[in-house]
């Protein structure tokens, strides 16, 4: 059977993904026919419906409800993994409310946690993440939140942190954050649904036995830009153990991302019931 599978280039969604695409587990006669997108262009598949099982951010994901449902392993949850609201001067000189916000996709988890943080913030540019910090230096905005692999080297740029926004989450809300998850189209046989949900989680533990020490080529040559220490860097910190299953203290960080955004978007009405895999 082939399905199509949609996830980034970024070095933890290819760790996870490397055995499951590449055939180093059995996949019990599954084929995965893949897409590497950035994140925002499969947020955007996924409004669409395009791809049967897709890595999308969380921010995305009650707007997808109604055709998709949330697998329990491949996501990046964690604690100390949040996006960076970061500027090119060490002060910035007025509100934050009143400056012009570079945000990496408007329908990106890193868009609500910068929302819940400054709520009255307005003047934003919507950018794909890797535009963000050329967008900062060179002053098209004031400032701009980063994501994935930036986080680690923007402070060679001579860029300057002004907050954590994955801090406020937790301090706010007493949950890991969830970033990205994995999600499966509503319609296929349940059985298949449970049978990725589990074979993803295979993927997961075999990366962790196989490469704990040493990349997979595959990992290597989607990141071609990055040291290796690098990618190394945002393995560790993308990939947990809620990459291996949510559990429940995964599921209850994404049911209340979906009350922050309930609470951001009350125009919207949000499901609740019925969002995660079940592997009984």
């Amino acid at each position: 059977m082939n399905l199509t599978l949609g996830f980034s280039p970024c070095p933890n969604d290819t760790f996870i993904f490397d055995a499951l695409v590449n055939h180093k587990i059995d996949t019990e006669g599954l084929h995965f026919n893949t897409q590497l997108e950035d994140v925002q262009t499969l947020n955007e598949w996924a409004l669409q419906g395009k791809l049967d099982f897709s890595k999308i951010s969380y921010g995305v994901l009650p707007l997808v409800l109604n055709e998709y449902i949330v697998l329990n392993s491949g996501g990046a949850l964690g604690k100390g993994v949040g996006p960076l609201l970061i500027t090119k001067y060490e002060v910035i000189s007025t509100n934050i409310a009143e400056q012009t916000i570079a945000i990496p996709g408007e329908n990106t988890t890193a868009h609500l946690l910068f929302s819940l943080a400054y709520p009255n913030a307005k003047k934003k540019v919507f950018k794909v993440f890797h535009e963000i910090e050329d967008a900062v230096l060179h002053e098209e905005v004031n400032a701009g939140v980063i994501i994935h692999e930036n986080r680690f080297t923007y402070h060679l740029k001579g860029l300057h942190k002004i907050v954590d926004l994955g801090e406020y989450w937790e301090q706010q809300l007493k949950v890991p954050i969830p970033l990205g998850g994995i999600i499966a189209k509503r319609g296929f046989d349940k059985k298949i649904i449970q049978q990725v949900d589990v074979l993803i989680r295979k993927s997961v533990e075999y990366a962790y036995q196989h490469h704990h020490e040493q990349l997979a080529d595959y990992v290597k040559q989607h990141a071609q830009e990055m040291s290796e220490a690098v990618m190394r860097q945002h393995i560790n910190l993308y990939v947990n153990n809620y990459s291996i299953t949510l559990e429940d203290g995964g599921k209850k960080a994404v049911l209340k991302l979906l009350e922050v955004y309930q609470q951001q978007h009350p125009e919207i009405l949000v499901e609740k019931n019925n969002i995660f895999n079940s592997l009984t």
